[in-house]
């Protein structure tokens, strides 16, 4: 396996297939580089490289107790992008991962890259605070880590069954496979990194790092997002973008990147290329 250490000695996973410009992933909560497979295999065969790595806790990274917030997060992809000496990189990421490309260009430096997506991603700040009112109540988000502690395998069972992929919308059929690789991804992560990336992903404001940026941008965010709410998330972080894109879809679920691959790797292409 291709695996880079990082300062603090952990083992960050990644796969990095194909020559060309390269496009980078990062994943969503609590799953891993395999989430990305059917952007891997489409943009692979578009004559792109294509790098995915599994972040710190998930999947087959190391399964340190410590580290799990944005900052690590960030300093993991600039090492990844550091050891493969990426330059001219599009950096895409769904969910918590749209966080961690946000941070890591804020904190980093756009010097690598060419230009990000943002895919049902959390930015710029999901909790509801004062300053934030149109977010989700703490509460929520407590009750996901209880849910975790409690039983973390049913829990990993029930979400992507659900509101994950849009499963519990009426006359949507759900699909097993679909469901069983999300608790199969779910599962070969550590349950004090989902823990800890839990907070990581619904307490960090983004919204300084947002500003910060000056590369285009596209924001991909669905109205009926069930998981990272649409008003409070995409519409948002393309304002405070100096160069973002909002693409809107209306029913989409949270998980679009699969059960509506064709479409959203179309869409990318077209702003990749455009």
């Amino acid at each position: 396996m291709a695996t880079i250490t990082t300062k603090d000695g952990i083992e960050i996973f990644y796969k990095d297939w194909g020559r060309g410009q390269p496009i980078v992933f990062s994943h969503g909560w609590p799953l891993s580089a395999d989430d990305w497979d059917p952007q891997l295999l489409f943009f692979l065969s578009k004559g792109f490289r294509v790098i995915a790595h599994d972040r710190r806790g998930h999947g087959r990274s190391s399964q340190t107790a410590d580290g799990h917030d944005m900052d690590h997060y960030a300093d993991d992809l600039a090492a990844l992008t550091t050891h493969l000496d990426l330059k001219d990189a599009v950096h895409i990421g769904h969910s918590t991962g749209g966080g961690e490309v946000v941070h890591y260009l804020a904190r980093h430096g756009e010097s690598r890259a060419a230009k990000a997506v943002l895919i049902s991603a959390v930015p710029p700040l999901m909790v509801k605070t004062a300053a934030n009112p149109g977010g989700l109540p703490k509460d929520v988000f407590d009750g996901l880590q209880a849910q975790l502690a409690a039983n973390r395998a049913q829990f990993y069972r029930d979400l992507p069954a659900g509101p994950f992929y849009g499963f519990n919308r009426p006359g949507v059929a759900a699909q097993e496979g679909v469901i069983q690789n999300w608790w199969r991804q779910g599962m070969m992560g550590g349950a004090k990194a989902h823990y800890d990336g839990i907070v990581a992903f619904s307490q960090t404001d983004f919204t300084d790092d947002l500003k910060k940026l000056t590369l285009p941008v596209l924001v991909q965010h669905s109205e009926d997002d069930q998981i990272v709410p649409y008003a409070d998330s995409g519409p948002l972080s393309a304002k405070l973008l100096k160069n973002g894109t909002l693409k809107t879809y209306k029913d989409f679920p949270h998980g679009m990147i699969t059960t509506q691959a064709e479409t959203i790797n179309a869409d990318i292409l077209a702003f990749i290329t455009g």
